[in-house]
């Protein structure tokens, strides 16, 4: 069986190596501080009581009032998993740094995040488009998506499963 890494654990013992670089601890994960993110996430491969050699998902979330990335990680040798997140408070600009250095496989995942939710990796090898075209407007995970200048954009008349007259007519 797999042995989760509370992420009050895992910030416990990111604090002991690296001081003030956890800003939130929390059952479910740690949230790091973007400045020190690419160093504790290196200590966390690297440790050889930890091993997370794998970065299983990286995903953007969308908090109304702030932006986080949530990264799960697993330790294959060790039968172990954790989750870090990271805070972005910048809804118009936002940015994150790249862990594509300390996880190869992180390289689809942020060009991913940053596709659909707009979050531009700083440090990424490729940061461009990878699902849609370039020139597609806006950023279609956002939960403010639907809403733009002068109204809702075409297509969808709200969200699936929010409350609502049933769609008419479209599918």
């Amino acid at each position: 069986m797999t042995t989760v890494i509370s992420g009050l654990d895992i910030a416990h013992r990111i604090e002991q190596q690296f001081p003030d670089a956890v800003a939130e601890a929390a059952p479910e994960g740690a949230t790091v501080r973007a400045e020190r993110l690419v160093e504790v996430c290196t200590f966390l491969r690297d440790e050889p009581d930890l091993r997370f050699e794998f970065l299983s998902s990286l995903t953007g979330v969308d908090r109304l009032e702030y932006f986080e990335v949530v990264y799960h990680l697993t330790s294959i040798r060790l039968n172990m998993m954790t989750a870090l997140k990271l805070r972005i408070e910048d809804r118009e600009n936002p940015r994150a740094p790249s862990v594509t250095s300390v996880w190869e496989g992180a390289n689809l995942q942020e060009r991913e995040a940053y596709d659909l939710m707009g979050i531009v990796f700083e440090g990424h090898p490729d940061m461009r488009r990878i699902f849609l075209w370039d020139g597609f407007d806006g950023f279609p995970l956002r939960k403010d998506y639907l809403i733009g200048p002068g109204g809702r954009f075409p297509g969808l008349e709200r969200f699936p499963g929010e409350p609502g007259e049933p769609f008419a007519g479209r599918g």
